[in-house]
């Protein structure tokens, strides 16, 4: 536990109401959307970036953990304070937008605003932020740009490090820097902004965020495909790519989920018969623009094998396809008492042979491995479902076919983690990822920025 006169000192920085150390506040600062626990032995709220400093000054000077939370919505454990010391929690009073520049068509904002609010706010004024990960409702865009989220909305306009156009950040030892300007183009110095996007807060507190910003499409029209498996919907999806698509989104069911989904709700208006599904939108400046991109999507589904192609009247319409995809993980615990969900990311034409070797690992261990997510940039969520998470066997086995699904992605070029990040749950797996001499380089970084590894240690494997 932090000594009583550390806990005196940093209330005289944030005042006694911005500190907590009771009981309460220490359980509901310590765990995430794991579900694993781990108690901080104090929770502070920092009320601006010159609080940040001297906490950070403080605590380095003394050798105390310090681990920067927003919201608590990431799935690998890069917000939990596994080595106890503090919470540095900012959502509670750095959540501002201030300021939303028409002129050079960016947005700047403080770490703990929520995604959601964000976009919302840069769409009353016909701007458009386009990074929209699952938990936009309430992820902090802090979480975000430490995460490198991404989101549906991915296949067409990228994710959160293709919108960041600055920084400022506190280092461990209390320094302020700032990295990167307004500016279209910047060569000068390291690209110091990239290092710390998906740092998992290792690096730096990140205290202010610039973010680019561009016209919000004036049409939008949802669609779906329907497959009689999912190995021709994998297929139609690089290949209506390759030849010109270029939807908003590209998401996927497998017959598992789209089974989980009747079975969870029975009114669901899904297709008979579906093996797999493909559901998105199109976007663009005219109805033209629209029309052209759902027929080049009409053509290529029918191509590779496709049933039916469903395209939305109205906006009502649209969210009844979009339904099934937004409710396919609680759907799929039909089939089990503990998930093992992974964000594995592979080479888009590598798709079908990568669904048809999860499964094989997962008949290998006797698993149901239900499969949904963004198929139009290739990110996978695979969810390996454990009947019985008391049965210790069974978890191991899951966890070994976790891992092979690991290898096998890193074979085909792939990755271990498309937005979810590493943190605590995936770092025991980075050396399949990377060689000795790549993990290395990782830890100098680490102790070029944080010597005295204060900063959400253990993080990443570093």
């Amino acid at each position: 536990m932090i000594e009583e006169k550390h806990i005196n000192y940093l209330s005289s920085i944030v005042g006694n109401e911005n500190i907590k150390s009771d009981k309460a506040h220490r359980i509901a600062y310590s765990y995430d959307a794991t579900r694993e626990r781990f108690e901080p032995d104090a929770v502070v709220f920092p009320r601006n970036e010159e609080d940040i400093s001297k906490i950070l000054k403080y605590c380095n000077e003394y050798k105390i953990v310090i681990v920067p939370r927003g919201a608590g919505s990431g799935f690998t454990g890069g917000a939990l304070p596994s080595e106890g010391g503090i919470s540095l929690c900012l959502e509670r009073h750095m959540n501002k937008l201030i300021e939303i520049d028409m002129e050079n068509m960016v947005g700047v904002v403080q770490p703990g605003l929520i995604n959601m609010e964000f976009q919302k706010a840069v769409e009353e004024v016909g701007l458009f932020y386009p990074p929209d990960p699952a938990s936009e409702d309430y992820s902090t865009l802090g979480g975000n740009v430490s995460e490198n989220a991404g989101g549906m909305r991915a296949a067409k306009y990228g994710i959160t490090k293709d919108y960041v156009v600055a920084l400022r950040a506190v280092l461990p030892n209390g320094d302020i820097i700032t990295c990167g300007k307004k500016t279209i183009k910047d060569v000068a110095g390291y690209n110091t902004a990239g290092i710390l996007i998906a740092s998992e807060g290792t690096l730096a507190v990140i205290t202010e965020i610039t973010l680019k910003l561009i016209p919000k499409p004036k049409f939008k029209q949802t669609y779906m495909g329907v497959f009689p498996d999912v190995n021709k919907a994998m297929n139609a999806v690089f290949k209506s790519l390759a030849q010109g698509a270029n939807p908003v989104a590209m998401e996927f069911l497998d017959s598992l989920v789209i089974k989980a989904l009747k079975q969870k709700f029975p009114n669901i208006s899904l297709p008979e018969n579906a093996g797999g599904i493909l559901v998105g939108d199109v976007d663009g400046s005219s109805e033209a623009e629209i029309n052209s991109q759902l027929e080049t999507l009409k053509e290529s589904f029918q191509n590779y094998g496709s049933t039916d192609f469903i395209i939305a009247k109205d906006l009502n319409e649209g969210s009844k396809l979009w339904f099934a995809r937004r409710n396919a993980s609680p759907a799929t615990m039909i089939y089990g008492t503990k998930k093992l969900n992974e964000d594995i990311s592979v080479p888009r034409s590598k798709l079908p042979e990568a669904l048809d070797n999860i499964y094989a690992i997962g008949d290998k261990y006797g698993f149901n491995v239900p499969c949904f997510g963004h198929a139009g940039d290739g990110n996978i969520h695979v969810n390996v479902m454990v009947k019985d998470k008391k049965n210790e066997e069974e978890m191991e086995d899951g966890h070994k076919a976790i891992e092979e699904i690991f290898q096998m992605v890193v074979d085909m070029g792939g990755t271990l983690s498309g937005e979810h990040g590493i943190g605590l749950s995936k770092a025991p797996f980075m050396n399949i990822a990377f060689n000795n001499a790549e993990l290395n380089l990782f830890k100098n970084i680490k102790k070029a920025f944080d010597p005295n590894n204060i900063l959400n240690p253990h993080k990443m494997g570093l």
